[in-house]
């Protein structure tokens, strides 16, 4: 940055280069969203290919009819996903990543196995601290 730039003129270079440390930056959303647990299990589910709600439903233990539908449409709205409405009866209505959404995925894959295989440390951890506090 420039030495002559004022205090606010950095504060909004650093927004329009995204700088997540920022409280105004909207990277922050992003990050907020996909480090949501229902959309880690949503596009984990998704990741051998379109399924539809009812699908998603029943792979995910948990989540309510709310809290799917609204991290679908969210993913919708990021660009992450797409919902596909066949014509037929009933409609079927399809949700499948798209090409930024995979390109997410390998990340949240990473993450997702990272819990799964690190769990009993984190456990054995937790009741290490509490049973000192």
């Amino acid at each position: 940055m420039s030495p002559t730039m004022t205090t606010a003129q950095q504060r909004q270079k650093a927004k329009d280069d995204y700088d997540a440390f920022l409280a105004t930056c909207p990277s922050r959303q992003l990050l907020d969203r996909i480090g949501d647990k229902w959309i880690t299990l949503v596009l984990s589910a998704l990741a051998d290919g379109p399924l539809r709600y009812s699908e998603l439903a029943r792979q995910i233990a948990g989540v309510s009819q709310k809290m799917l539908t609204q991290s679908l449409r969210n993913l919708e709205r990021d660009g992450l996903i797409s919902r596909t409405v066949t014509a037929s009866v009933p409609v079927r209505v399809d949700y499948q990543m798209t090409a930024l959404g995979l390109s997410l995925f390998g990340i949240v894959l990473q993450l997702k196995q990272w819990a799964e295989r690190n769990m009993g440390v984190i456990i054995a951890h937790r009741d290490e601290f509490d049973s000192r506090n």
